[in-house]
């Protein structure tokens, strides 16, 4: 006897879907925020920092691009316990999101800084501007706009990968459809609505940053 797709052997778990939403929606919120404020950092050091800085970064950026994040989510929360440091699931799972995130969004802003001729730099710091106010006033708007739709691509794909931080118990989506495949053995239904939604999440979320992002592309055109 075949398969026999039943849609409302989960329809009482829409509670558990929207939490589970919610704690991936949160996740890569705060992640994103994190994120993008220590890459900046990151990027104009690797960009103007003294050597140690620039080693320090291009180190940090090559070691998370080059290892699997898995690896990284269970150094962060079964390793570090081992020296003392004892995370609960979320906030592990939000420093480990957090520290993805920054390693591929300093190379992204990188590339945004070095689009920037070096002589509007050149200009400001000749009026007698201080370097820091150079960097936010002029140099930094102009790179996030080169990069806005890599640095959202970049965002909604961690957003996807994220699903991993079910493997240490983190509530999030992947983690709701285990928990209900596990009580009814519906499989490919938990799954399958689990999919659907991340879909409707990816759309929905490169959406709204594209949306946000329009005013910021519109005054570059400019």
């Amino acid at each position: 006897m075949g398969y026999s797709f039943d849609i409302g052997a989960i329809a009482g778990y829409f509670g558990l879907f929207l939490q589970g939403a919610g704690v991936t929606l949160g996740l890569i919120a705060i992640a994103a925020a994190l994120g993008l404020v220590i890459s900046i950092g990151g990027a104009a050091a690797m960009r103007w920092g003294p050597k140690w800085a620039r080693l320090l970064v291009t180190a940090y950026v090559e070691l998370i691009r080059n290892t699997p994040f898995i690896v990284q989510m269970f150094f962060i929360f079964f390793g570090l316990p081992s020296l003392g440091l004892k995370l609960t699931a979320m906030t592990a799972a939000i420093i480990a999101v957090t520290v993805n995130l920054t390693a591929y969004c300093i190379e992204i802003m990188r590339a945004g800084i070095e689009a920037v001729p070096p002589g509007q730099r050149e200009a400001g710091l000749a009026l007698g501007l201080h370097p820091i106010w150079v960097f936010g006033s002029v140099i930094l708007p102009q790179a996030i706009a080169n990069v806005y739709p890599a640095l959202v691509s970049q965002v909604v794909l961690t957003m996807l990968e994220s699903a991993v931080v079910s493997q240490i118990a983190v509530m999030d989506l992947t983690h709701v459809a285990d928990l209900i495949q596990s009580r009814n053995y519906r499989t490919f239904e938990a799954y399958f609505v689990v999919a659907v939604i991340y879909l409707f999440l990816a759309v929905c979320l490169r959406r709204l940053l594209a949306k946000l992002g329009q005013r910021l592309q519109a005054g570059r055109a400019r």
